[in-house]
Protein backbone atom coordinates (compact mmCIF):
# COMPACT_ATOMS: atom_id res chain seq x y z
CA UNK A 1 0.00 0.00 0.00
CA UNK A 2 1.00 3.80 -0.84
CA UNK A 3 0.92 5.57 2.55
CA UNK A 4 1.81 8.78 1.77
CA UNK A 5 -0.31 10.06 -1.06
CA UNK A 6 -3.63 12.25 -0.44
CA UNK A 7 -6.32 10.10 -0.01
CA UNK A 8 -10.43 11.54 -0.33
CA UNK A 9 -13.56 9.59 0.52
CA UNK A 10 -17.54 10.74 0.42
CA UNK A 11 -17.99 9.46 4.34
CA UNK A 12 -21.52 9.89 4.99
CA UNK A 13 -23.68 6.44 3.43
CA UNK A 14 -24.27 6.46 0.08
CA UNK A 15 -27.50 8.26 -1.28
CA UNK A 16 -29.33 11.57 -0.85
CA UNK A 17 -29.18 13.54 2.25
CA UNK A 18 -29.71 16.71 3.46
CA UNK A 19 -25.42 16.85 3.76
CA UNK A 20 -22.91 14.38 2.86
CA UNK A 21 -19.67 14.87 4.45
CA UNK A 22 -16.32 14.42 2.06
CA UNK A 23 -13.37 13.72 3.96
CA UNK A 24 -9.74 13.95 2.43
CA UNK A 25 -6.51 12.91 3.98
CA UNK A 26 -2.50 13.21 3.63
CA UNK A 27 0.54 15.58 3.45
CA UNK A 28 -1.10 17.71 0.16
CA UNK A 29 -4.43 17.72 1.91
CA UNK A 30 -5.00 21.61 2.49
CA UNK A 31 -3.11 22.16 -1.07
CA UNK A 32 -5.22 20.38 -3.19
CA UNK A 33 -8.64 21.49 -1.16
CA UNK A 34 -7.53 24.98 -1.88
CA UNK A 35 -7.78 24.95 -5.13
CA UNK A 36 -11.74 23.94 -4.85
CA UNK A 37 -12.56 27.03 -2.76
CA UNK A 38 -13.34 30.54 -4.24
CA UNK A 39 -13.98 33.12 -1.10
CA UNK A 40 -12.95 35.99 0.26
CA UNK A 41 -9.82 34.39 2.71
CA UNK A 42 -7.12 33.91 0.43
CA UNK A 43 -5.89 30.27 1.81
CA UNK A 44 -6.55 27.30 4.00
CA UNK A 45 -3.02 27.10 5.01
CA UNK A 46 -3.67 30.76 7.01
CA UNK A 47 -6.81 29.65 8.61
CA UNK A 48 -6.73 28.62 11.95
CA UNK A 49 -7.47 25.02 12.82
CA UNK A 50 -10.48 23.60 14.25
CA UNK A 51 -13.04 26.36 13.13
CA UNK A 52 -15.77 25.62 10.19
CA UNK A 53 -15.37 27.73 7.37
CA UNK A 54 -18.14 28.79 5.11
CA UNK A 55 -17.17 29.32 1.48
CA UNK A 56 -18.36 27.83 -2.26
CA UNK A 57 -16.90 25.92 -4.82
CA UNK A 58 -16.51 26.59 -8.94
CA UNK A 59 -16.82 24.58 -11.03
CA UNK A 60 -15.86 25.20 -14.78
CA UNK A 61 -16.95 28.58 -14.34
CA UNK A 62 -20.28 27.89 -12.35
CA UNK A 63 -20.67 27.78 -8.56
CA UNK A 64 -21.45 24.16 -8.41
CA UNK A 65 -22.17 23.93 -4.02
CA UNK A 66 -21.97 26.08 -1.09
CA UNK A 67 -19.86 24.26 1.51
CA UNK A 68 -18.24 23.96 5.31
CA UNK A 69 -14.31 23.33 5.48
CA UNK A 70 -13.43 22.23 8.57
CA UNK A 71 -9.38 22.11 8.63
CA UNK A 72 -7.39 19.56 10.87
CA UNK A 73 -3.72 19.86 11.15
CA UNK A 74 -1.08 17.07 12.06
CA UNK A 75 -0.79 15.17 14.12
CA UNK A 76 -4.43 16.43 16.01
CA UNK A 77 -6.58 14.98 13.85
CA UNK A 78 -8.50 11.09 13.83
CA UNK A 79 -5.51 10.27 10.86
CA UNK A 80 -2.79 11.84 12.45
CA UNK A 81 -2.45 13.79 8.99
CA UNK A 82 -3.48 17.33 7.46
CA UNK A 83 -7.39 16.85 6.75
CA UNK A 84 -9.90 18.43 5.52
CA UNK A 85 -13.32 18.12 5.73
CA UNK A 86 -15.91 19.07 3.53
CA UNK A 87 -19.73 19.12 4.26
CA UNK A 88 -21.76 19.56 1.05
CA UNK A 89 -25.56 19.63 0.01
CA UNK A 90 -26.44 15.70 -0.17
CA UNK A 91 -27.33 15.35 -3.86
CA UNK A 92 -25.36 12.57 -4.92
CA UNK A 93 -24.43 14.97 -8.50
CA UNK A 94 -22.51 17.09 -5.95
CA UNK A 95 -20.82 14.38 -4.49
CA UNK A 96 -20.01 13.03 -7.04
CA UNK A 97 -18.29 16.56 -9.20
CA UNK A 98 -16.34 17.09 -5.87
CA UNK A 99 -14.75 13.74 -5.98
CA UNK A 100 -13.66 14.12 -9.39
CA UNK A 101 -12.55 17.60 -8.76
CA UNK A 102 -10.34 16.10 -5.99
CA UNK A 103 -9.19 13.47 -7.55
CA UNK A 104 -7.95 15.55 -10.88
CA UNK A 105 -6.33 17.84 -8.83
CA UNK A 106 -3.96 14.96 -7.13
CA UNK A 107 -6.04 13.35 -4.61
CA UNK A 108 -6.88 9.87 -4.99
CA UNK A 109 -9.73 7.20 -3.96
CA UNK A 110 -9.60 6.23 -0.52
CA UNK A 111 -10.02 2.33 0.43
CA UNK A 112 -11.75 0.67 2.91
CA UNK A 113 -10.97 1.67 5.83
CA UNK A 114 -7.68 3.72 4.83
CA UNK A 115 -8.42 6.54 6.86
CA UNK A 116 -9.01 4.06 10.19
CA UNK A 117 -5.80 2.48 8.78
CA UNK A 118 -3.81 5.43 8.86
CA UNK A 119 -4.47 6.34 12.13
CA UNK A 120 -3.14 3.38 13.32
CA UNK A 121 0.07 3.46 11.22
CA UNK A 122 0.79 7.06 12.67
CA UNK A 123 0.08 5.51 16.30
CA UNK A 124 -3.37 7.34 17.23
CA UNK A 125 -4.60 4.25 18.40
CA UNK A 126 -3.94 0.83 18.09
CA UNK A 127 -5.40 -2.38 16.08
CA UNK A 128 -8.30 -3.47 18.55
CA UNK A 129 -9.39 -0.25 19.25
CA UNK A 130 -9.43 0.25 15.10
CA UNK A 131 -11.22 -2.43 15.06
CA UNK A 132 -13.72 -1.13 17.06
CA UNK A 133 -14.44 2.00 15.19
CA UNK A 134 -15.88 -0.77 12.52
CA UNK A 135 -17.79 -2.29 15.29
CA UNK A 136 -18.90 1.06 16.86
CA UNK A 137 -20.02 2.00 13.16
CA UNK A 138 -21.68 -1.80 12.67
CA UNK A 139 -23.23 -1.43 15.91
CA UNK A 140 -27.17 -2.47 15.95
CA UNK A 141 -27.66 -2.61 19.86
CA UNK A 142 -27.07 -0.55 23.19
CA UNK A 143 -24.77 -3.93 24.29
CA UNK A 144 -22.84 -3.75 21.26
CA UNK A 145 -22.39 0.29 21.55
CA UNK A 146 -21.19 -0.08 24.54
CA UNK A 147 -18.73 -2.72 24.19
CA UNK A 148 -17.27 -0.92 21.48
CA UNK A 149 -16.71 2.22 22.85
CA UNK A 150 -15.17 0.66 25.76
CA UNK A 151 -12.53 -0.76 23.16
CA UNK A 152 -12.06 2.30 21.39
CA UNK A 153 -11.54 3.96 24.36
CA UNK A 154 -8.87 1.24 25.16
CA UNK A 155 -10.36 -0.95 27.70
CA UNK A 156 -9.41 -4.22 25.81
CA UNK A 157 -5.76 -2.42 25.22
CA UNK A 158 -5.11 -1.53 28.51
CA UNK A 159 -5.81 -5.22 29.97
CA UNK A 160 -3.40 -6.59 27.18
CA UNK A 161 -0.37 -4.01 27.58
CA UNK A 162 -0.90 -4.68 31.54
CA UNK A 163 -0.24 -8.47 30.65
CA UNK A 164 2.40 -7.83 28.46
CA UNK A 165 4.33 -5.53 30.31
CA UNK A 166 4.36 -8.14 33.26
CA UNK A 167 5.72 -10.89 30.45
CA UNK A 168 8.35 -8.71 29.12
CA UNK A 169 9.63 -8.39 32.02
CA UNK A 170 10.60 -11.56 33.42
CA UNK A 171 11.45 -12.28 29.44
CA UNK A 172 14.19 -10.06 30.08
CA UNK A 173 15.42 -11.46 33.24
CA UNK A 174 15.61 -14.70 31.62
CA UNK A 175 17.59 -13.22 28.84
CA UNK A 176 19.50 -12.00 30.92
CA UNK A 177 20.19 -15.63 32.91
CA UNK A 178 20.87 -16.60 29.06
CA UNK A 179 23.41 -14.14 28.41
CA UNK A 180 25.44 -15.17 31.44
CA UNK A 181 25.02 -18.99 30.92
CA UNK A 182 28.35 -20.13 32.31
CA UNK A 183 27.48 -18.80 35.22
CA UNK A 184 25.15 -21.77 36.29
CA UNK A 185 24.11 -20.80 40.02
CA UNK A 186 23.51 -17.35 38.61
CA UNK A 187 19.99 -16.59 38.41
CA UNK A 188 18.01 -12.86 37.81
CA UNK A 189 14.07 -14.37 37.41
CA UNK A 190 12.42 -15.80 40.58
CA UNK A 191 10.88 -19.01 39.62
CA UNK A 192 8.08 -19.06 42.11
CA UNK A 193 6.93 -15.53 41.23
CA UNK A 194 7.14 -16.16 37.53
CA UNK A 195 4.54 -19.63 38.10
CA UNK A 196 2.14 -16.96 40.05
CA UNK A 197 2.39 -14.22 37.35
CA UNK A 198 1.67 -17.14 34.77
CA UNK A 199 -1.34 -18.24 36.36
CA UNK A 200 -2.36 -15.01 37.17
CA UNK A 201 -1.91 -14.28 33.58
CA UNK A 202 -3.47 -17.55 32.20
CA UNK A 203 -6.69 -16.86 34.57
CA UNK A 204 -7.24 -13.52 32.63
CA UNK A 205 -6.41 -14.73 28.98
CA UNK A 206 -8.49 -17.58 29.90
CA UNK A 207 -11.76 -15.47 31.42
CA UNK A 208 -11.04 -12.94 28.24
CA UNK A 209 -11.41 -15.91 25.66
CA UNK A 210 -14.54 -17.40 27.38
CA UNK A 211 -16.21 -13.87 27.03
CA UNK A 212 -16.45 -14.38 23.64
CA UNK A 213 -19.35 -16.28 23.47
CA UNK A 214 -21.32 -13.66 25.24
CA UNK A 215 -19.40 -10.67 22.88
CA UNK A 216 -20.35 -12.95 19.95
CA UNK A 217 -24.39 -13.34 21.09
CA UNK A 218 -24.37 -9.60 21.55
CA UNK A 219 -22.90 -8.65 18.38
CA UNK A 220 -25.32 -11.11 16.52
CA UNK A 221 -28.37 -11.59 19.09
CA UNK A 222 -29.03 -13.46 21.91
CA UNK A 223 -30.32 -16.84 21.28
CA UNK A 224 -33.52 -17.47 22.96
CA UNK A 225 -34.85 -21.33 22.15
CA UNK A 226 -38.63 -21.58 22.56
CA UNK A 227 -39.31 -24.99 23.37
CA UNK A 228 -41.79 -27.24 24.86
CA UNK A 229 -44.16 -29.98 23.91
CA UNK A 230 -46.90 -29.78 20.76
CA UNK A 231 -49.25 -27.47 20.65
CA UNK A 232 -48.72 -25.27 23.05
CA UNK A 233 -48.33 -22.38 22.08
CA UNK A 234 -44.70 -21.61 20.82
CA UNK A 235 -45.41 -20.38 17.18
CA UNK A 236 -48.36 -17.90 18.72
CA UNK A 237 -46.37 -16.78 21.47
CA UNK A 238 -43.35 -16.01 18.64
CA UNK A 239 -45.82 -14.25 16.11
CA UNK A 240 -46.86 -12.14 19.36
CA UNK A 241 -43.41 -10.90 20.48
CA UNK A 242 -42.55 -10.11 16.60
CA UNK A 243 -46.21 -8.41 16.45
CA UNK A 244 -46.64 -10.08 13.15
CA UNK A 245 -47.37 -13.85 11.93
CA UNK A 246 -44.22 -15.25 11.33
CA UNK A 247 -44.72 -18.62 12.19
CA UNK A 248 -47.81 -20.98 11.30
CA UNK A 249 -50.12 -21.52 13.74
CA UNK A 250 -52.50 -24.73 13.70
CA UNK A 251 -54.58 -26.77 16.31
CA UNK A 252 -52.96 -29.48 14.57
CA UNK A 253 -50.27 -31.29 16.91
CA UNK A 254 -46.65 -31.21 14.95
CA UNK A 255 -47.23 -27.96 12.41
CA UNK A 256 -44.17 -26.56 13.10
CA UNK A 257 -41.22 -29.73 11.76
CA UNK A 258 -38.36 -27.08 11.87
CA UNK A 259 -36.70 -24.28 13.95
CA UNK A 260 -37.97 -20.45 12.78
CA UNK A 261 -35.89 -18.00 13.24
CA UNK A 262 -36.70 -13.89 13.69
CA UNK A 263 -34.69 -11.33 15.35
CA UNK A 264 -36.08 -8.77 17.52
CA UNK A 265 -35.19 -5.54 19.75
CA UNK A 266 -35.86 -5.31 23.13
CA UNK A 267 -34.91 -2.67 25.00
CA UNK A 268 -32.29 -1.35 22.91
CA UNK A 269 -30.74 -5.79 22.69
CA UNK A 270 -31.15 -7.56 19.55
CA UNK A 271 -32.56 -10.91 20.40
CA UNK A 272 -32.44 -14.10 18.07
CA UNK A 273 -35.94 -16.17 18.80
CA UNK A 274 -35.79 -19.63 17.87
CA UNK A 275 -39.37 -21.45 17.57
CA UNK A 276 -38.62 -25.02 17.45
CA UNK A 277 -40.57 -28.24 16.92
CA UNK A 278 -42.99 -29.91 19.77
CA UNK A 279 -40.87 -32.34 21.75
CA UNK A 280 -42.77 -35.34 22.37
CA UNK A 281 -40.92 -39.24 23.16
CA UNK A 282 -42.38 -40.96 19.99
CA UNK A 283 -42.35 -38.84 16.82
CA UNK A 284 -44.90 -39.64 13.93
CA UNK A 285 -42.51 -40.05 11.22
CA UNK A 286 -38.85 -39.38 9.92
CA UNK A 287 -39.01 -35.88 9.68
CA UNK A 288 -40.44 -34.92 12.71
CA UNK A 289 -37.87 -36.87 14.58
CA UNK A 290 -35.04 -35.11 13.26
CA UNK A 291 -37.47 -31.93 14.18
CA UNK A 292 -37.08 -33.17 17.55
CA UNK A 293 -33.32 -33.23 17.23
CA UNK A 294 -33.00 -30.12 16.12
CA UNK A 295 -34.82 -28.38 18.86
CA UNK A 296 -32.57 -30.25 21.98
CA UNK A 297 -29.18 -28.68 19.61
CA UNK A 298 -30.98 -25.28 19.74
CA UNK A 299 -31.77 -25.05 23.48
CA UNK A 300 -28.15 -26.32 24.23
CA UNK A 301 -26.63 -23.68 21.70
CA UNK A 302 -29.14 -21.18 23.36
CA UNK A 303 -28.59 -18.23 25.79
CA UNK A 304 -32.04 -18.47 26.87
CA UNK A 305 -34.69 -21.26 27.11
CA UNK A 306 -38.44 -20.96 26.87
CA UNK A 307 -39.75 -23.87 28.06
CA UNK A 308 -43.63 -23.53 27.26
CA UNK A 309 -46.43 -25.43 28.81
CA UNK A 310 -50.15 -25.30 28.26
CA UNK A 311 -52.06 -24.32 31.60
CA UNK A 312 -55.57 -26.17 30.37
CA UNK A 313 -53.58 -29.67 29.78
CA UNK A 314 -50.93 -29.49 32.98
CA UNK A 315 -50.51 -28.25 36.51
CA UNK A 316 -47.48 -26.77 37.02
CA UNK A 317 -46.29 -29.63 39.51
CA UNK A 318 -46.76 -32.04 36.31
CA UNK A 319 -43.31 -30.44 34.74
CA UNK A 320 -41.33 -30.31 37.78
CA UNK A 321 -39.59 -32.87 36.69
CA UNK A 322 -39.11 -31.72 33.07
CA UNK A 323 -37.89 -28.71 34.83
CA UNK A 324 -35.22 -30.20 36.78
CA UNK A 325 -34.05 -31.67 33.25
CA UNK A 326 -33.79 -28.04 31.97
CA UNK A 327 -31.32 -27.18 35.02
CA UNK A 328 -28.68 -29.59 32.95
CA UNK A 329 -28.34 -26.54 30.28
CA UNK A 330 -26.90 -24.39 33.06
CA UNK A 331 -28.33 -21.28 31.72
CA UNK A 332 -31.43 -18.88 32.63
CA UNK A 333 -34.70 -20.89 31.92
CA UNK A 334 -38.06 -19.20 31.89
CA UNK A 335 -40.81 -21.76 32.37
CA UNK A 336 -43.99 -20.02 30.33
CA UNK A 337 -47.58 -21.18 31.24
CA UNK A 338 -49.88 -20.74 28.23
CA UNK A 339 -53.07 -20.14 27.75
CA UNK A 340 -53.71 -18.50 31.15
CA UNK A 341 -56.69 -16.71 29.83
CA UNK A 342 -58.65 -19.78 29.85
CA UNK A 343 -57.06 -21.47 32.96
CA UNK A 344 -56.45 -18.41 35.31
CA UNK A 345 -54.04 -19.51 37.45
CA UNK A 346 -50.80 -18.26 39.37
CA UNK A 347 -47.47 -19.31 39.21
CA UNK A 348 -45.74 -21.33 42.26
CA UNK A 349 -42.15 -20.47 43.34
CA UNK A 350 -39.42 -22.11 41.75
CA UNK A 351 -35.47 -22.26 42.15
CA UNK A 352 -32.10 -22.22 40.70
CA UNK A 353 -31.83 -21.11 37.64
CA UNK A 354 -35.23 -21.44 36.73
CA UNK A 355 -37.97 -18.76 36.79
CA UNK A 356 -41.88 -19.32 35.74
CA UNK A 357 -44.59 -16.83 34.82
CA UNK A 358 -48.21 -17.42 33.29
CA UNK A 359 -49.55 -15.64 30.36
CA UNK A 360 -51.65 -15.20 27.65
CA UNK A 361 -50.11 -14.50 24.03
CA UNK A 362 -53.65 -13.04 22.97
CA UNK A 363 -52.52 -9.83 26.00
CA UNK A 364 -50.06 -7.41 25.37
CA UNK A 365 -49.00 -6.92 28.50
CA UNK A 366 -48.44 -10.55 29.10
CA UNK A 367 -46.19 -10.46 26.02
CA UNK A 368 -44.66 -7.69 27.51
CA UNK A 369 -44.05 -8.99 30.55
CA UNK A 370 -42.19 -12.21 28.99
CA UNK A 371 -39.71 -9.54 27.13
CA UNK A 372 -38.92 -7.87 30.78
CA UNK A 373 -38.12 -11.25 31.70
CA UNK A 374 -35.96 -11.91 28.92
CA UNK A 375 -33.94 -9.34 29.49
CA UNK A 376 -33.60 -9.62 32.93
CA UNK A 377 -32.48 -13.03 32.04
CA UNK A 378 -30.45 -11.70 29.52
CA UNK A 379 -28.22 -10.10 32.44
CA UNK A 380 -26.69 -7.20 29.28
CA UNK A 381 -26.47 -4.68 31.64
CA UNK A 382 -24.10 -6.29 33.78
CA UNK A 383 -22.08 -7.98 31.59
CA UNK A 384 -20.97 -4.68 28.93
CA UNK A 385 -20.85 -2.32 31.84
CA UNK A 386 -18.68 -4.42 34.24
CA UNK A 387 -16.12 -6.23 31.93
CA UNK A 388 -13.79 -6.17 28.90
CA UNK A 389 -16.00 -8.44 26.35
CA UNK A 390 -14.38 -10.22 23.38
CA UNK A 391 -16.35 -9.85 20.11
CA UNK A 392 -13.46 -10.50 17.79
CA UNK A 393 -12.96 -14.04 16.11
CA UNK A 394 -9.08 -12.86 15.25
CA UNK A 395 -9.07 -11.25 18.95
CA UNK A 396 -10.25 -15.32 20.32
CA UNK A 397 -7.87 -16.67 17.92
CA UNK A 398 -4.87 -14.97 19.84
CA UNK A 399 -6.29 -15.19 22.92
CA UNK A 400 -6.54 -19.20 23.01
CA UNK A 401 -3.27 -19.32 21.27
CA UNK A 402 -1.45 -16.97 23.88
CA UNK A 403 -3.14 -19.31 26.73
CA UNK A 404 -1.63 -22.81 25.03
CA UNK A 405 1.87 -20.45 25.61
CA UNK A 406 1.33 -19.33 29.23
CA UNK A 407 0.24 -23.57 29.69
CA UNK A 408 3.54 -24.72 28.36
CA UNK A 409 4.86 -22.17 30.62
CA UNK A 410 3.24 -23.72 34.00
CA UNK A 411 4.46 -27.18 32.29
CA UNK A 412 7.88 -25.81 31.69
CA UNK A 413 7.92 -24.64 35.36
CA UNK A 414 6.46 -27.61 36.71
CA UNK A 415 9.38 -29.77 35.23
CA UNK A 416 12.36 -27.44 35.61
CA UNK A 417 12.96 -26.99 32.21
CA UNK A 418 16.03 -24.80 31.30
CA UNK A 419 15.62 -20.79 30.94
CA UNK A 420 15.91 -20.71 26.81
CA UNK A 421 12.93 -23.15 26.72
CA UNK A 422 10.86 -21.00 28.88
CA UNK A 423 11.87 -18.01 27.16
CA UNK A 424 10.64 -19.20 23.92
CA UNK A 425 6.88 -19.88 25.25
CA UNK A 426 7.03 -17.04 26.91
CA UNK A 427 8.09 -14.97 23.94
CA UNK A 428 5.41 -16.52 21.82
CA UNK A 429 2.67 -15.51 24.61
CA UNK A 430 3.91 -12.17 24.40
CA UNK A 431 3.82 -12.05 20.12
CA UNK A 432 0.14 -13.43 21.00
CA UNK A 433 -1.10 -10.73 23.12
CA UNK A 434 0.84 -8.18 20.47
CA UNK A 435 -0.90 -9.38 17.21
CA UNK A 436 -4.44 -8.18 19.24
CA UNK A 437 -2.73 -4.94 19.09
CA UNK A 438 -1.06 -4.45 16.35
CA UNK A 439 2.46 -4.60 17.86
CA UNK A 440 2.90 -7.90 16.14
CA UNK A 441 1.92 -7.07 12.78
CA UNK A 442 3.62 -5.07 10.33
CA UNK A 443 3.10 -6.67 6.99
CA UNK A 444 0.43 -4.75 4.55
CA UNK A 445 -1.36 -8.07 3.82
CA UNK A 446 -2.47 -8.88 6.99
CA UNK A 447 -3.20 -5.01 7.29
CA UNK A 448 -5.18 -4.76 4.35
CA UNK A 449 -7.50 -7.87 4.71
CA UNK A 450 -8.40 -6.32 8.38
CA UNK A 451 -9.10 -2.94 7.00
CA UNK A 452 -10.61 -4.47 3.77
CA UNK A 453 -13.67 -5.28 5.74
CA UNK A 454 -14.38 -1.68 6.73
CA UNK A 455 -16.61 0.82 5.00
CA UNK A 456 -15.32 3.45 2.25
CA UNK A 457 -14.67 7.16 3.97
CA UNK A 458 -13.45 5.73 7.11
Amino acid sequence: MIYDSTICAVSTPPGVGGIAVIRVSGPDAIIICDQLFASSFKSLTNQPVNKVIYSFIRHKGEILDNVLITVFRAPHSFTGEDTVEISCHGSLYIQQQIMQILIESGARQARPGEFTLRAFLNEKMDLSQAEAVADLIASTSAGMHRIAMNQMRGGFSGELKALRTQLLDFSSLIELELDFGDHEDLTFADRPELHALAMKIGNKIDDLAKSFAAGNAIKNGIPVAIIGKPNVGKSTLLNALLNEDRAIVSEIPGTTRDTVEETLYIQGQLFRFIDTAGLRDHATDRIEALGIQRSFEKAEKASIILYLFDLTQEEQEDIVPTSQWLQKFNKPILLVGTKNDIARRNPIHTSGNVQVIYISSKEPADVERVKNHIVRLSNIQKVTDNDVIVTNVRHYEALCSAGESVSRILEGLENNLPGDLLAQDIRECIYYLGEITGGEIATDEILGNIFSKFCIGK
